[in-house]
């Protein structure tokens, strides 16, 4: 029989079980729920422009590489800037609530819990599409970037408006699946969070994955700057990247989490 300090040594090097990586995210979730929406829009507005850094930094280093088969493999590590920033600065990020917003709904399935997930949902996602809006605008509008990065900029906006409707939509819900399990990562993640986040997001941006957010405001700078419509931008890239993050962060993630959790004896 182990010695009680050997017991409590290998209780704490224990990783933690499904089901309190469950309950501490459907907790989180749940405090979401309750925060007020003037500070959800304003959660919400900051980490739409903290997204824009994730696009001007794989701009820069776009710009700076030479025109090889490898550059997008190094500039891609650009990415991960923007969501580094947000979620180490708990900001309000759309597909991170596909999740955590998710689990208190499937424990509680009432007309109140819908409406409460619509009302944070809806927030959120607005005041991130103003913030990925007001950063292109300004990216596209003043000289605070380079003229070879915004070049740059251009490039990779236009590039993700090329794919048609139904990779966007099957590319979301990868993405989608990715920044949940992300968040399903995190609560025990301690210091390999920023590892954790870096790696996932690398992944989801090497892979061209659709995010809307950090989506938007590529193909967003590309509408500012008068090339593409906004028709072009709502039918080819938000709505089937918003349709796939839903699908993949809610179906594939949450309702496969809270299927292990009901599954476990009690």
């Amino acid at each position: 029989m182990p010695l009680p300090h050997e017991q409590h040594e290998v209780h704490e090097r224990s990783a933690p079980t499904g089901s309190v990586v469950y309950e501490t995210i459907k907790q989180e979730g749940e405090q979401e729920l309750e925060r007020p929406t003037a500070a959800l829009a304003w959660s919400g507005l900051a980490a739409g422009l903290s997204m824009g850094f994730s696009f001007a930094a794989e701009a820069m280093l776009h710009a700076a590489l030479p025109g090889t088969a490898w550059r997008p493999l190094v500039s891609k590590f650009g990415y991960c800037v923007g969501f580094l920033i947000v979620i180490l600065g708990r900001q309000q990020l759309f597909t991170e609530n596909t999740l955590t917003v998710v689990l208190p709904v499937l424990r509680r399935r009432d007309s109140l819990m819908f409406t409460s997930v619509t009302r944070l949902w809806a927030t959120v996602l607005i005041a991130n599409l103003i913030g990925a809006l007001l950063f292109a605008s300004a990216s596209a509008h003043t000289s605070v970037f380079s003229p070879a990065t915004r070049t740059s900029m251009l490039t990779l906006g236009r590039h993700a408006l090329q794919p048609p409707f139904a990779t966007v939509l099957v590319t979301g819900i990868f993405a989608g699946w990715l920044i949940a399990l992300m968040v399903w990562l995190l609560p025990f993640a301690e210091t390999a969070r920023v590892n954790v986040i870096i790696i996932v997001t690398y992944v989801v941006g090497v892979g061209q994955f659709a995010h809307v957010i950090a989506g938007s405001v590529e193909t967003l700078y590309v509408v500012v700057a008068g090339e593409r419509s906004v028709w072009a931008y709502l039918s080819r890239f938000l709505v089937p990247a918003l349709a796939g993050n839903i699908v993949g962060g809610v179906s594939l993630v949450a309702g496969l989490a809270h299927a292990q959790y009901t599954a476990e004896p009690r």
